[in-house]
């Protein structure tokens, strides 16, 4: 089986403690050689600032090639593309556009009055910097917004004709949701690389609400799986096994990269990695 390379998206820390956990986080995963890290938003920009903040912080430190979440929540297009360009007057050349998600209880995205109205033109003026290099979103599954997949997967190829370099998907449990994707999207004429988003289940009952909040179908046989196992406490075992079992039925069916949702909790994200061959190549440096 070909050794894939691989990504991690980290979530900003909201405290010391949280900035202990994501530097230990780091220190695990950045000597597997990530192609890049990422950093995220919170829903409704309410990370904004502490993502800046980790974001300079692993460019200068961890020695990692760092790509920036960039929304369009709760900003105008001034406030946003003056960020860009601060991440770009740093070094940090990548980034990953979204739209964005509301703020809770506001009942669905509004643009601001003189903001983006959609990741469409997010991407299209961070493309005519010339700085940047853009990943966007992908939905293997509808996304709960769209009208249907034909629907979502026109949006999709609007990101990239828009400008963006490659999708990374939202996750999903079945390796044939992405590869049926995947032959969708080539079929609609969308040739930029598309790397499947791969959730390491670390806490089944958490992921399963989360599943089933942003569309992801979850199967009777893995909730089953799940109860047997967390009632045999064997949960960590099975959630290797699977995560490991499907990596690899996407590498053997010729896919090249994988991203990992590591919700900064690096150890089953690692331990999946050397099941598939990847090992450690590089040393950390220190923050001081």
């Amino acid at each position: 089986m070909p050794t894939p390379t691989v990504s991690f998206e980290f979530f900003p820390p909201k405290d010391l403690q949280g900035s202990f956990r994501l530097w230990d986080t780091v220190q695990v995963l950045a000597p597997l050689g990530p192609r890049f890290v990422s950093v995220t938003y919170g829903a409704g920009g309410t990370t904004r600032d502490l993502t800046r903040d980790a974001v300079s912080t692993l460019h200068h430190h961890s020695g990692l090639n760092v790509a920036a979440h960039l929304t369009c929540v709760n900003a105008s297009r001034e406030e946003t593309l003056e960020i860009a360009r601060t991440y770009a007057a740093a070094g940090v050349t990548e980034i990953v556009a979204l739209r964005g998600d509301p703020p809770k209880g506001s009942g669905g995205f509004k643009p601001h009055p003189d903001g983006f109205a959609d990741s469409c033109e997010l991407i299209t003026a961070l493309k005519n910097t010339g700085d940047f290099t853009i990943r966007v979103g992908a939905y293997p599954e509808k996304h709960p917004e769209a009208l249907d997949e034909a629907a979502d997967l026109d949006w999709l190829k609007r990101k990239i004709d828009a400008g963006a370099d490659e999708a990374i998907t939202q996750f999903f449990f079945s390796a044939d949701t992405f590869l049926r994707f995947r032959d969708r999207a080539v079929a609609a004429g969308i040739t930029a690389p598309i790397v499947p988003g791969i959730l390491p289940i670390e806490n089944w009952k958490g992921v399963k609400r989360f599943a089933e909040s942003c569309g992801t179908s979850v199967p009777t046989w893995l909730s089953n799986a799940f109860e047997t196992a967390i009632r045999d406490g064997r949960e960590d075992l099975l959630a290797t096994s699977l995560c490991t079992e499907l990596c690899s039925k996407l590498v053997d069916h010729g896919v090249e990269s994988l991203h990992f949702y590591t919700l900064n909790r690096p150890e089953l994200t690692r331990d999946v990695c050397h099941a598939l061959g990847i090992v450690p190549s590089m040393q950390l440096e220190n923050v001081a």
